[in-house]
């Protein structure tokens, strides 16, 4: 099997790495029943509905 001839440097080595860093909340959902701020494409911690059905009220992760 080959071997790489030289090690490669840390900035290139750093490179291939930068998508596995975390991204930031790419934006804030209002709450269609309660208006309350919630993330996309999940159950409103506040009310719990979710497209119009009730799922239950979303305990706060401790």
């Amino acid at each position: 099997m080959p071997v790489p001839r030289r090690r490669h440097c840390s900035a290139r080595r750093k490179r291939g790495r930068t998508h596995k860093q975390l991204t930031p909340v790419s934006g804030i959902d209002k709450c269609l029943k309660c208006g309350e701020p919630r993330l996309p494409h999940r159950v409103c911690p506040s009310c719990g509905d979710y497209k119009g059905r009730f799922y239950g009220k979303v305990d706060a992760v401790k």
